[in-house]
Parts: C-alpha cells; structure tokens; sequence
C-alpha cells in the first residue's frame, strides 16, 4: 500500500509541475497580448516589443527546409504549384524576395503571365524571376511558382487551384511562403512576428503620420538590441516591413540620424552600399532612425532583396 501511495504521490507532483510551466507560459502570452494591444489602441505609443520576449531562440534557416509534403499535401508525383495574382500596379516585393529565398532552398519552377485584365506590364516586372531556362522535366521540380500579372484590388494565393479559397493580402501570403522554411518558434515569438507583420501592412504602408512616427520608434528599439527585427534571425517580419519600407518611399537622400544626442546628416551610402532610405513615408516626412538605416543596409546586402529591390529602379 505505502509503494501505490509513492507513486501517487510522484503523479501528483508531475502533474503539478506540468500545471506551473503552462501558468508560466499562459502569462508570458498575456504580457505580450496586453502589449501588443495597448499599440494597436494608443499606435503613438512608443513600445518596447522586445521586452516583451524572453524566450527561446528560432531555428535558423537552413538548407533542411520543411518536407513540402507536411503543409501542401501529397500529390502522388504532381507538381505542387503556387500560384499568385498580384496588381503590377501595386507589385508584392515581399513575395518577390521570399521566391528568391524558396529558390535557394527548393528546386523551383518559376514562370510568369500576364492577364488580359493588364493592358501592359513594366518589362522589369515581366523578368522579375530572371531568365527561366527550363531544361529540366517538370517533374524533376519541388515547387511550381507561377506569377500572374493581373487587375486584382488584392494580391491572391492558392496552391490548389481546385479545392481551396485564395489567400489574400500580401502579409498573409508571405506568412505561409515563410512557413515553407520550417523555421520554429515558440508561441510568444510568433506573436511577435505576427504583430510586426501587421504593424507593417496597416500602420507603416496605410497608417496616419504619427502612427509611421510610433512604428519607427518601435523598430529602432528593437534594433537596437538584436541584429533583426524579432531576435537574432531573419524572419517574415523583416522581409515584409523592409518590402513596405520600399514600396512607401524609395528616397535615395541624407537622413537625420540622431546619433550621441546631436543630430547628424547620415547619407543612405554608407559603407559602399547604395540602399534605398525612404526619407518621405507615405506623403509625410519621417526621419529614419539609425537602427533602421542600418538594418536596412543588411536586408540589401543579402541576394534576395537587392534582386527585388532592383524592380523598383
């Protein structure tokens, strides 16, 4: 009898330690909502997101990419094809640098189409996968990426054409693009990276001046405690606010840098490389802060977004 109570007692002890690490985990979700919400109610708030985050580190991005299989299905030796509507008027840089990034990562069947919604297309645009020569057989692909120029109010996603709704909207596409890479976090960082992406789609390319003031802010302290924006990793997060940042200014000019409490004229040429610092932010002068400059200048540096950001030269 004493032996069952024993183990009783070691269940009950097990089961009460399990109890304590999920309270522990359920409040850390709590501080990070509580501050995740104060931005979005008050958006001139200046917050400190990375305080919010004392967790583990991502997995980086690495060569062993997720097994496609796990998130589009099996096609028993069909090509799984993503195919993407985007307005050329409006085009997704995101999804451009993310493709570039699958390509490293997948074998890719890459083409490009114009619909006859488009009268014409920019010839960048038209080549923005590069030249395609496709030598291979079709099946000898991982991944078909198939882009269509077309007049769609959205930019829409599907990988099953027959049996799904499109993902719309250029954040969500790049979060399921993203997805393909395997990249792990825990619950609190991937709020994190949920909320940057949001911040980037509705604060920094539609929000009001003061709302653009509050997001630089955020993104400079950020920055100035981990090399990207949500640790130490590059994630979705960074890929769709540095595409934002292009595609709101584009300005090639010396912006005020606020460095050791003076002010000082930091040219966007810095260290050989020449990187698009968007000095006038959706209609509205905003001064980009040093962090982010300087954050910037590593997303150029990296193939995929100089590919990308080349469109827009």
């Amino acid at each position: 009898m004493p032996m069952y109570q024993e183990e009783s007692n070691l269940s009950l002890q097990a089961l009460e330690s399990r109890q304590d690490d999920i309270l522990k985990r359920l409040y850390e979700l709590k501080a990070a909502v509580d501050g995740l919400s104060k931005m979005i109610q008050t958006p001139d708030a200046d917050l400190d997101v990375t305080n919010i985050i004392q967790a583990d580190e991502p997995t980086t991005l690495t060569t062993n990419a997720l097994d496609l299989n796990s998130v589009l299905g099996k096609d028993y030796g069909a090509l799984k094809d993503i195919v993407i509507n985007a307005n050329p008027a409006s085009p997704p840089l995101s999804l451009l640098v993310l493709h570039r990034l699958l390509c490293e990562h997948f074998r890719v069947l890459s083409t490009v189409h114009t619909h006859s919604s488009v009268k014409s297309v920019p010839e960048n645009l038209l080549k923005c996968f590069g030249e395609q020569n496709k030598k291979q057989p079709r099946q000898d692909y991982q991944l078909g990426f198939t882009l269509i120029w077309k007049n769609v109010p959205k930019t829409q996603m599907k990988f099953s054409v027959q049996t799904m709704c499109p993902i719309e909207g250029e954040g969500n596409i790049a979060r399921f693009l993203f997805s393909l890479f395997g990249q792990k976090h825990n619950a609190v960082n991937a709020t994190l990276i949920d909320s940057w992406v949001d911040i980037a789609i509705f604060q920094l390319k539609e929000g009001s001046s003061k709302e653009k003031a509050a997001v630089f802010r955020s993104m400079n302290s950020a920055l100035g405690k981990s090399a990207w924006l949500a640790g130490n990793e590059l994630t979705v997060a960074d890929v769709v606010l540095w595409s934002v940042l292009q595609q709101v200014g584009g300005c090639s000019v010396a912006v005020p840098a606020n460095v050791g409490g003076c002010s000082v004229a930091v040219p966007a040429n810095v260290g050989g490389c020449s990187v698009a610092v968007p000095a006038n932010v959706g209609g509205c002068s905003v001064a980009v802060p040093a962090n982010v400059q300087r954050w910037m200048r590593s997303c150029g540096n990296l193939a995929p977004f100089h590919t990308a950001l080349k469109l827009l030269q």
